[in-house]
C-alpha cells in the first residue's frame, strides 16, 4: 500500500475512552501517524480540528453530546483540507450514507482488525475512499434505493405542481392577481371584459384546486410562480 507522503497528523474523536487508548496506542507504533490530538468529546474535538488541522479525524457516530453526523457536517463547513473517517460498531446502511452524504471520505466498523484499519486511514490520507468489502454492497443497494425514491418524489412534486396547466392567459390573470390588482383592474391592464376575467379566473381556481383568490395567490406564490414569472421576463428582454 503507498503511504502518505509525509506522516499523516491524525486527530480521534471516540467517546468509549478504551477503545480510543488502544487506536492511539496502535498509530504510536505506525511510522506514517502522527496521533496530535484525541478527545472523547465531539464539540472538543471540533475545536482541537480547528486548532491542529489534521489530514485525518477518525470521527465515532456514536457521541452522547453531539452524535458523529453533525461533528461530520461541522467539521466539512471549516473548509479544511481534513479528511473524516467515520467511525461505528454498527453496520447500518442508513449511518453509512448518511454520513458520506456529509462528507465522510470512509467508513469502518470498530470490529474491524488493526492491519484494516491502519489501511482505511491511509487510503483516507492518501485522497481516496475506503469501505470494507462487508459494506460496499450494503451501500450501493441503499444508495441505488434512496436515488430512486429522491427521483420519485422529485417526479411527484412535479407532477402536483398545477400551474403548468395554465395557458398564457391564464397565467397573465394570476399574475396580475398575486399584484393585488382587483378583476376589473385586470380587465383594463389587459384590455378584456371583467366577464372574461371571472371565466380565466374560475378555470384558474379549478385547474389549481382551489375555492377562492387568496388560495390561489397562495399557492402560485408556493409553488415558484413569481420566480418563473420573473424567469420568462429576463428570457424575453435577451
Amino acid at each position: 500500500m503507498r503511504q502518505f507522503k509525509k506522516q499523516a497528523r491524525v486527530i480521534l474523536i471516540d467517546d468509549n475512552y478504551d477503545h480510543l487508548a488502544g487506536v492511539r496506542e496502535l498509530l504510536s507504533m505506525e511510522r506514517s501517524f502522527d496521533v496530535v490530538a484525541a478527545t472523547t468529546s465531539a464539540n472538543q474535538g471540533i475545536n482541537l480540528v480547528k486548532k491542529h488541522k489534521p489530514d485525518v479525524v477518525l470521527m465515532d457516530m456514536n457521541m452522547p453530546e453531539m452524535n458523529g453526523l453533525q461533528a461530520i457536517q461541522e467539521i466539512e463547513e471549516l473548509g479544511l483540507d481534513t479528511k473524516i473517517l467515520a467511525l461505528s460498531a454498527y453496520d447500518d446502511a442508513d449511518l453509512i450514507f448518511r454520513a458520506m452524504k456529509l462528507g465522510a471520505k470512509g467508513y469502518v466498523l470498530k470490529t474491524m482488525a488493526a492491519p484494516q484499519l491502519i489501511g482505511a486511514i491511509e487510503e483516507v490520507a492518501n485522497g481516496k475512499v475506503y469501505m470494507p468489502p462487508i459494506l460496499t454492497a450494503r451501500f450501493f443497494d441503499y444508495f441505488q434505493k434512496s436515488f430512486k425514491e429522491e427521483k420519485i418524489a422529485q417526479q411527484k412534486a412535479q407532477d402536483s405542481n398545477y400551474l403548468s396547466d395554465l395557458t398564457p392567459r391564464e397565467e397573465e390573470v394570476l399574475d396580475l392577481l398575486t399584484q393585488g390588482i382587483t378583476y376589473k383592474g385586470v380587465a383594463q391592464q389587459l384590455f378584456i371584459s371583467e366577464t372574461t376575467v371571472k371565466t380565466h379566473v374560475n378555470n384558474i381556481f379549478q385547474k389549481l384546486q382551489v375555492s377562492d383568490r387568496t388560495q390561489a395567490v397562495l399557492y402560485a406564490i408556493n409553488n415558484g410562480f413569481l420566480n418563473r414569472k420573473k424567469l420568462k421576463k429576463m428570457m424575453n428582454k435577451e
